[in-house]
C-alpha cells in the first residue's frame, strides 16, 4: 500500500498567519480539489454559504487497499457543523455526531471510524490513532489551524490530515472587530452594571479608534481582513509578517514594519499567527516592556501565544489597559483564571468561527 505522508506546517512560502496550507489541498472561493493519492476512495464535500447551494464531488479510486464499494466509510463529526454540511456527508457515508467526548470516549469510539472530523476543540492526540488500529484515514479540522492534531502520529499511522483554510476569514476577522470597539468602549462591563441596576456613565468613558495605530500581527488571510475593516474605521494601520509581500499591505494602505516596531508604536495590537515553537508566548514579559503604556491588546488566533500570566502583569502595572481575548492557553479556562477574571478583559469563549455563515460554508473533506 501506498503510504500517506501527511505534511508538515514549516513551508517558509507562506506567511506564518495563514495557519496552515497543506499540500495535499488547494482552496478556491467555494471548492477545495486534491491531488488524487492512490488506492483510496475520495469524497469532497463542499458547501458554499455565499450561493447557498453545496456541492458534491466524489472520485473514486480503488487499489488493493481500497475500501469495497459496497462499504460506506463511517465518519465521526465530533464537534457541532453545518447541518448543510451533515446532510451532504450521510448521503455517502455513515454519518456518526458525537459531541462534547472526553478524551478516553473519542479512544474507546475511533476504532469504529474511518474518518474523523473535528473544530478547534478536540484534540486528535497519538492516543487516538493508536486505539483507531489503523483504521483512520482521515483526520478533517473544519476550519484552518490544526495545532489540536499530532501531525507526527498521523504521519506514523499513515492518516491524512486536511484543513479549510478559508473557511472561517471574515468571521474571524469580523470577531476580532467587533472585540476591538467592544474592549474600546467597555461594552461588556457597561452591560454587566447595567443589568446590575447600576447607571455608571462616567467609569465607562471609552477611547475612539479614529487616528489611532492598530499594529495587525500576522498579514494573512484573517489579518489583511481586519486590517481593510480597520481602515474603513479610520485607524492607521502597520503590520508584522516576516513572509508577507509588502505590494499586498501597500494596496490596502498597510505598513509592514519589524516586530519591534510594530509593537512599540501601536496603541491596539490585534494577534492573527498559528501557534509554533517560534510563536508560542511571542508577548511577554521582554515584549511588553517595550510596548506603549495603555497598549490595548486583542487575540483571536491562538491562546499559546501570549504568556497568560505575564499578560495579568502587565493589566495590573498599567502597560496593556485592555485585553480582549476570545482564544485561551486552557479551553476552556479554569474558572477562577486571574486573567478571566480581571475587570479589564473582554472575554469570549471561542467564537471566532461561530457565525450561521461561516459553518455552511466550512468545507469538509473526507479521504476513507
Amino acid at each position: 500500500m501506498a503510504s500517506l505522508r501527511t505534511p508538515t506546517v514549516q513551508n517558509p512560502s507562506l506567511s506564518p498567519s495563514s495557519k496552515t496550507r497543506l499540500p495535499c489541498a488547494t482552496s478556491s472561493s467555494n471548492n477545495l480539489r486534491f491531488s488524487p493519492a492512490p488506492h483510496r476512495r475520495l469524497i469532497i464535500v463542499s458547501s458554499s454559504a455565499s450561493s447557498n447551494k453545496s456541492t458534491v464531488l466524489v472520485a473514486e479510486k480503488f487499489g488493493e487497499a481500497g475500501i469495497a464499494a459496497s462499504r460506506k466509510p463511517t465518519v465521526l463529526v465530533a464537534e457541532k457543523l453545518g447541518e448543510a454540511g451533515v446532510e451532504l456527508l450521510r448521503k455517502f457515508t455513515n454519518v456518526v455526531c458525537e459531541y462534547n467526548l472526553s478524551p478516553e470516549e473519542l479512544c474507546a469510539k475511533i476504532s469504529l471510524c474511518d474518518a474523523l472530523i473535528v473544530r478547534s476543540g478536540t484534540k486528535v492526540t497519538r492516543e487516538v490513532f493508536e486505539a483507531s488500529g489503523g483504521r483512520l484515514k482521515v483526520v478533517g479540522r473544519a476550519g484552518v489551524g490544526i495545532d489540536n492534531v499530532d501531525l507526527a502520529a498521523a504521519t506514523e499511522f499513515g492518516c491524512l490530515v486536511v484543513n479549510a483554510p478559508t473557511a472561517n476569514t471574515v468571521a474571524a476577522a469580523e470577531h476580532g472587530i467587533a472585540l476591538l470597539a467592544a474592549m474600546a468602549r467597555n461594552v461588556a462591563q457597561a452591560d454587566a452594571s447595567v443589568k446590575a441596576g447600576k447607571w455608571q456613565r462616567n467609569k465607562y468613558v471609552g477611547v475612539s479608534l479614529v487616528g489611532k495605530t492598530l499594529a495587525v500581527m500576522g498579514f494573512g488571510k484573517v489579518g489583511s481582513e481586519v486590517a481593510r475593516r480597520a481602515k474603513g474605521l479610520g485607524m492607521h494601520v502597520v503590520a508584522h509578517d516576516p513572509y508577507a509581500a509588502a505590494d499586498r499591505a501597500r494596496a490596502i494602505g498597510v505598513d509592514l514594519v519589524s516586530f519591534d516596531e510594530a509593537i512599540s508604536s501601536a496603541d491596539f495590537i490585534s494577534l492573527h499567527m498559528p501557534l509554533t515553537p517560534a510563536t508560542s508566548k511571542i508577548l511577554n514579559d521582554e515584549t511588553f516592556a517595550k510596548m506603549k503604556k495603555g497598549v490595548r491588546i486583542v487575540n483571536v488566533a491562538r491562546g499559546g501565544v501570549i504568556d497568560e500570566e505575564a499578560l495579568v502583569r502587565a493589566l495590573d502595572s498599567g502597560i496593556v489597559a485592555q485585553a480582549a481575548l476570545d482564544v485561551f492557553t486552557e479551553e476552556p479556562p479554569p474558572k477562577d483564571s486571574k486573567l478571566v477574571q480581571h475587570e479589564k478583559v473582554t472575554v469570549t469563549p471561542h467564537l471566532g468561527a461561530s457565525t450561521v455563515e461561516a459553518q455552511e460554508g466550512n468545507k469538509i473533506m473526507v479521504k476513507c
